[in-house]
């Protein structure tokens, strides 16, 4: 069969697809327009995306052969999973493979932003270090202190668990009472306003839904402490960035820590030029090990869902139901 490959992946995903079934992949090191995605994907019997593709009903409906929709990501708020069901086409995801990775940047962020990393490598670069200053570069504790953890799934939860080394109070908001961190690091589940009002760090880790689109306003930083820092490693519209950069420069907050931004790869301008935000490129999942699997395990999806069989990480398994 023929796959059509959005954008070049690691080569062992590659070189698994390409064991059984003819590929192409976009030449260009750059996003697709939803006409070249068309344009590519007539004749092709699968389609391996990157999160950065919108693939809405158009593009779905656009071939009539093709049978499967690979994810090469864990969120999927990019793809229109009712109209690829409702076309019988399975979609799939990677979860699993970057929960280390990813809950590990976002302590790299947590960390950077608290003890102002990014704003001291510059100060000292530019030859303004003159020695041990008992007034310089003075950030927040991170030891003994309180997180909020917003949505404990995979990630959010192997985030919380990492505080432990750390001796921190742990609260979160989630759908439901996570037991695993109740008993291990005694964790308190609580209401979103009073995580936000106690919390001295807060990380998001929430899928993009209607609900949780602007899920951080004005509103939400205006409860939060002053010497709060907010880290966001999930989707970009979960926070309204340019509220987030009014409270960063009227010092509603301490600072925060971003991988994903609402409109990339465009950021809200502000944020550019401000010292008490760390801004990272959505590099989360970016470790040689984790982005190989990925690639490996939305080959496997995609393999699996062409014989017509329910691929390892179907996000609609209803489609099969209905055959």
């Amino acid at each position: 069969m023929k796959i059509f490959v959005t954008r070049k992946i690691p080569k062992p995903g590659l070189d698994l697809l390409r064991k059984e079934h003819d590929i192409e992949i976009n030449p260009f090191n750059r996003v697709l327009t939803k006409k070249e995605i068309i344009k590519n994907l007539k004749g092709k019997d699968g389609l391996l995306c990157l999160l950065t593709d919108q693939i809405d009903e158009e593009v779905i409906v656009s071939e009539p052969r093709l049978k499967m929709i690979a994810c090469y990501a864990v969120g999927y708020d990019n793809i229109d999973v009712k109209a690829a069901t409702k076309q019988g086409v399975p979609v799939s995801n990677t979860p699993g493979v970057l929960t280390d990775a990813t809950s590990d940047m976002a302590w790299a962020l947590l960390f950077s932003t608290a003890r102002r990393i990014v704003e001291a490598d510059k100060f000292t670069r530019a030859g303004k270090f003159n020695g041990w200053d008992p007034m310089l570069m003075h950030g927040v504790d991170v030891t003994g202190k309180t997180l909020g953890v917003v949505g404990t799934g995979r990630i959010g939860a192997a985030f919380a668990l990492k505080s432990k080394g750390f001796d921190m109070k742990v609260l979160y908001v989630n759908l439901d009472k996570n037991v695993d961190l109740e008993k291990k690091i005694y964790a308190k589940k609580v209401t979103f306003e009073v995580l936000l009002k106690e919390s001295d760090f807060i990380s998001l880790h929430v899928p993009l839904i209607p609900s949780t689109y602007h899920l951080i306003g004005e509103k939400e930083f205006k409860m939060m402490k002053k010497t709060a820092v907010l880290i966001n490693s999930s989707r970009g519209p979960v926070i309204d960035e340019k509220a987030l950069a009014k409270a960063l420069k009227k010092k509603w907050i301490f600072g925060a820590g971003l991988d994903v931004y609402e409109h990339e790869p465009k950021i809200t301008k502000e944020l550019l030029y401000l010292d008490n935000v760390v801004l990272q490129p959505h590099s989360a999942s970016a470790t040689i090990k984790s982005r190989t699997q990925m690639a490996t395990l939305a080959a496997e999806n995609m393999i699996e869902g062409l014989k017509g069989l329910i691929p390892p990480n179907c996000i609609n398994p209803e489609v099969f139901k209905q055959s």
